[in-house]
C-alpha cells in the first residue's frame, strides 16, 4: 500500500473547493508517456496551475501502472526543481470502470479515482460508485463518478450516442453514491471526431465546420440542484485546426475532425465546472510536431530530435488553456 501523501500528491478537496468559488477550471491531462508529462509540469510550474494529471486504464496497459506513479512521484520532485514551492498535483485515474482497477490504483498511490459506471442502470451505477468511494475514502482519496453518457471514442471508452445527465436524478445521485465530484453529460464528447457533420454547420468565411453548442441549460438546472458541488466536463478538447491542418499538410488524413470551441470552455470554467479533461488535443499537438519534422528532415532517427519539438508544442498548448481558457494559472502559487 502506497500513501499518494508520501509522493508529494494532493487530492482534489481543495483544489475543487477554490475553482468553484474562483469562478475557474483544473486542467486535467491526460498523460502516457516522459514527454507528455515534462510539458504538463512545465507549463504548469512557469503559470503556477494547479494540474490534475490523469492516467487511463489505456495508459496503464501501455506504460505499466507503476512506471506512471512513479512519473507522478517524479512529476512533484521535477515542479521544484522548476521553482514551484508548492506543487499541487493530483494523480487521477480517468474513467475506471470496475472496483479492482479503483482499488488497484488507490493501493499504489493515486490520491484520485474515477468511477465510470454511467452505462449501467442508475441503480447499478450508484451501488458500484458507493463501492469505491467507501474503499477510497478510508485512504483520504477523492472519488469522480459520472451520470449521463458520452458520445465518441478514448481508448477503450466507447460510445455510438451521448445520454444528457438528467438534473433531476442529480441530488440523489450525489447523496447516495457519496462521491466528491460528478462528471455530467451536456453534449461535450471524446475523441478528435466529436461531432458528425451533418450535426454542425459551416462557417461560410472559413468553410470550417461549427459544432452545436453546450447544452448550458442543463448544466444551470444542475448547477440549482447542486449548489457548489464539484462538476466535470470530459471530452472538452477544442481540436486545433492549426494543428489538424498541419498534421493533414504533411500527411495525416484527419478529416473534418472539430473539438468543443475555446469560448464554450471559458464560460464553464466560470460555473460550477471546475475540472476540464484535456486529452485529444496534447495528441494532436505532439502528432503535428512530430510529422512536421519527419517531413522535413527524412534523414533524422534521433528521439530526442522530434519528441523535444512535440513537447515543446505541448508545453506551448498546455500553457493556453491554463491562461486563456481555464483560468487558473496563479491559482497554486
Amino acid at each position: 500500500m502506497v500513501n499518494y501523501k508520501d509522493l508529494g500528491l494532493v487530492n482534489t478537496v481543495e483544489m475543487f473547493k477554490k475553482a468553484v468559488a474562483g469562478g475557474y477550471a483544473i486542467p486535467a491531462f491526460n498523460f502516457n508517456n516522459m514527454e507528455q508529462m515534462q510539458a504538463i509540469i512545465q507549463a504548469c510550474a512557469e503559470t503556477k496551475s494547479p494540474v490534475i494529471l490523469q492516467v487511463s486504464s489505456g495508459a496503464r496497459k501501455y506504460a505499466n501502472q507503476t512506471i506512471l506513479r512513479y512519473m507522478a512521484e517524479g512529476a512533484v520532485q521535477y515542479a521544484k526543481e522548476l521553482g514551484w514551492e508548492h506543487p499541487q498535483i493530483c494523480l487521477h485515474l480517468d474513467h475506471g470502470d470496475t472496483f479492482e482497477l479503483c482499488k488497484s490504483c488507490v493501493d499504489m498511490g493515486f490520491s484520485s479515482v474515477m468511477i465510470d459506471a454511467s452505462s449501467l442502470p442508475f441503480e447499478e451505477n450508484i451501488k458500484l460508485t458507493k463501492q469505491v468511494v467507501e474503499y477510497a475514502h478510508k485512504y483520504d482519496v477523492t472519488v469522480e463518478a459520472e451520470l449521463g453518457v458520452l458520445a465518441g471514442v478514448e481508448d477503450e471508452v466507447s460510445a455510438e450516442e451521448s445520454h444528457y445527465t438528467k438534473p433531476e436524478e442529480v441530488i440523489e445521485f450525489a447523496t447516495r453514491s457519496g462521491c466528491d465530484s460528478l462528471a455530467i453529460s451536456i453534449g461535450t464528447s471524446h475523441g478528435a471526431y466529436k461531432f458528425k457533420p451533418e450535426q454542425c454547420k459551416v462557417d461560410p468565411a472559413t468553410g470550417r465546420l461549427v459544432p452545436p453548442p453546450l447544452a448550458f441549460d442543463v448544466l444551470h438546472e444542475i448547477e440549482k440542484k447542486l449548489p457548489g458541488f464539484p462538476i466535470v466536463l470530459h471530452g472538452s478538447s477544442s481540436v486545433p485546426q492549426e494543428e489538424v491542418d498541419t498534421i493533414n499538410k504533411y500527411g495525416g488524413a484527419l478529416k473534418a475532425a472539430v473539438g468543443i470551441p475555446e469560448e464554450q470552455l471559458r464560460e464553464a470554467a466560470k460555473s460550477a465546472v471546475c475540472k476540464i479533461n484535456i486529452d485529444s488535443d496534447s495528441r494532436l499537438a505532439m502528432t503535428a510536431a512530430i510529422r512536421k519534422v519527419f517531413a522535413e528532415k527524412p534523414a533524422e532517427f534521433d528521439p530526442r530530435k522530434y519528441l523535444g519539438p512535440a513537447r515543446d508544442s505541448m508545453k506551448k498548448l498546455y500553457m493556453h488553456k491554463i491562461i486563456n481558457v481555464l483560468g487558473s494559472a496563479g491559482k497554486a502559487e
